[in-house]
């Protein structure tokens, strides 16, 4: 990791996803089942160390999974109706194709007034790829929960605008070009190359302050979330 990288790995997003799971965590019962959907390496497993977990993924992509319980496409899960009391369901709908059959699925494995969070990006880049589909809006993420049975009890940016920001600066920061080549080549090109790799550092350093910024205020008066998150319920129950 070069020096550049090093300036901007800290990650805003990350600190309010994990404190949006930490709350969900705090509501969810001692004992109760729950599902970790598309757990990737089960980075929030601990926050359910009093809850029965369990998790499922399908396992393609080159990436460090943790110990899976259920290997399978998410709109098959291999598990009787109504078996979880609650379900975490992170930055995972983008890399589903059919993001209605997959909730429907959840839905399914979800007992009556159980809840499920939902965190999922507006604003990134493709990653993961072959498996990268949508990006999705507040209004389609309300239509499809309504369409699949859900309720929304919550929903809400997951980051601020100063989240967004950092984000965006990080970007120009790792993949501004600057050589001059990239530049258009001769005398313009090789007078703007430094220029561009002192903007490069400079915008490092931004996306630092906007991130910490993004620790400090979660800013929604203008702008546009980077993620939304949402918490949803499955009607019925006592």
């Amino acid at each position: 990791m070069n020096m550049l990288e090093r300036l901007i790995a800290f990650n805003s997003s990350r600190h309010r996803l994990w404190q949006e799971n930490a709350a969900f965590a705090a509501t969810v019962p001692r004992g109760a089942m729950l599902l970790d959907a598309g757990a990737g390496n089960a980075p929030y497993r601990g926050l359910f160390s009093h809850a029965s977990y369990e998790s499922a993924d399908f396992e393609l992509v080159e990436k460090p999974y943790g110990n899976t319980t259920y290997v399978c496409e998410l709109n098959r899960l291999p598990v009787e109706d109504g078996r979880f009391d609650a379900i975490i369901f992170n930055q995972v709908m983008e890399h589903v194709s059919e993001p209605k059959l997959v909730l429907a699925e959840l839905h399914r494995a979800l007992k009556p007034g159980g809840r499920m969070i939902y965190t999922g990006p507006l604003f990134y880049e493709e990653h993961e790829q072959p498996y990268d589909y949508y990006r999705y809006t507040q209004f389609g993420l309300r239509y499809l929960f309504g369409e699949t049975g859900f309720s929304v009890e919550r929903l809400d940016w997951l980051e601020g605008y100063f989240g967004t920001v950092a984000y965006q600066l990080n970007g120009m920061a790792r993949y501004l070009p600057a050589a001059p080549r990239d530049l258009g080549g001769g005398v313009v090109g090789l007078l703007l190359s430094p220029v561009l790799m002192l903007l490069r550092v400079a915008f490092a350093g931004c996306s630092v302050l906007f991130h910490r910024l993004e620790t400090r205020a979660k800013f929604q008066a203008r702008g546009y979330p980077k993620n939304y998150v949402a918490v949803v319920t499955k009607p019925g129950g006592v």
